[in-house]
């Protein structure tokens, strides 16, 4: 394909990316845990108040960050800026390294750890001395920039770092995190064709792994919906844990393809608003393919005598406010399904 650029237009955009190219004087340097703590209560390190965000870190994103110094894991860089007062100025890393102050303080107990659950209901004057020390001495690895280094490039380079890309959504983490036996189920589940017709996913939705977070969702809520709370996230994490490896296919995949050819028979959409729909909204997905998976386990050869319910208020309430936050609501939601599609059936079964 010609381009339609011109030599002048080339010429030009050339000058600009001359003229406002940022020659940026920078180093890598290493801090062990201890001394870059020790230097922020000092104000050697200090977070400025120009474009910095306050302490914002929720209990569960503290915790996993000490969890991952803890298990060793490699640790993401951080940014400072030398500063002509000869202080740091931290650019990116003003959480972590308030979480840390706040850890060495013993300001932070550990609580819902993943792997290092021994140590939940510990704060860091509790740990044994070596690994006190193994903590201490762990380093983090800082980009510093010069002290040439003018507020506006430190402020662009904060914004840049907190808005560049996409950030990885749960579905995307937890493909990455529980790769094993299940994790490969749910992804066979996805390409299943029934699924594929009557549960339609935005290519966009497809490439961030929406499809699989629907059939993770069907089996963590029919098998365990009762047991769920308010964190739809830790819930989903805790059902892959406890079923990776020890699940019957063959009946996870039958459940799962039964109620899949009884949706395409009796639900005229599917799971869709409308026929013409090009996505699937994950609370009316919830509803039905659940209602329906625990319908088929009290009657398998359940026949609906109506489906009018479908286009009523009650069902539209369910399947149109956000129940991902309330066990009440999710169960109100599949136990609506389940219980229009007996009640239907048991009214045939009179006449």
């Amino acid at each position: 394909m010609a381009s339609s650029v011109t030599p002048e237009q080339r010429l030009s955009a050339e000058n600009q990316i001359k003229s406002l190219r940022k020659e940026i004087d920078y180093d890598t340097r290493d801090y062990a845990i201890d001394f870059l703590v020790q230097q922020y209560r000092e104000n050697e390190f200090y977070i400025p108040d120009e474009y910095q965000r306050q302490y914002i870190w929720e209990d569960s994103h503290k915790n996993r960050f000490i969890e991952s110094i803890l298990l060793g894991l490699p640790i993401p860089f951080m940014f400072f800026s030398d500063t002509d007062d000869g202080r740091c100025e931290i650019i990116d890393g003003a959480q972590r390294t308030q979480t840390l102050e706040e850890f060495m303080s013993d300001d932070l107990t550990l609580s819902n750890l993943k792997k290092l659950t021994q140590l939940n209901g510990f704060a860091y004057s509790d740990l044994p001395e070596y690994y006190q020390r193994k903590f201490n001495k762990t380093t983090m690895r800082i980009i510093v920039l010069s002290d040439e280094t003018t507020i506006e490039i430190r402020q662009e380079i904060f914004n840049r770092i907190n808005t560049t890309g996409v950030r990885a959504n749960p579905s995307e983490v937890r493909r990455g995190s529980y790769a094993g036996p299940f994790m490969d189920f749910l992804k066979e589940c996805t390409e299943n064709s029934t699924f594929i017709r009557v549960c339609p996913v935005s290519p966009t939705s497809k490439k961030r792994y929406d499809n699989l977070e629907l059939v993770l969702r069907f089996f963590a809520f029919l098998n365990s919906y009762k047991d769920f709370n308010h964190r739809v996230d830790e819930f989903l994490d805790n059902y892959i844990e406890k079923t990776q490896t020890s699940f019957d296919k063959a009946a996870f995949k039958q459940e799962f393809e039964n109620m899949l050819a009884f949706v395409d028979k009796y639900f005229e959409n599917g799971f869709r608003k409308t026929k013409t729909s090009k996505s699937t909204p994950r609370v009316r997905f919830e509803a039905i393919a659940v209602g329906v998976g625990l319908a088929l386990r009290e009657k398998p050869d359940l026949i609906p005598h109506s489906m009018e319910w479908i286009n009523s208020d009650d069902f539209k309430t369910h399947t149109t406010t956000h129940a991902s936050n309330s066990q009440a609501r999710v169960s109100g939601q599949v136990e609506y399904v389940r219980d229009m599609l007996l009640a239907g059936e048991e009214n045939a079964s009179d006449n």
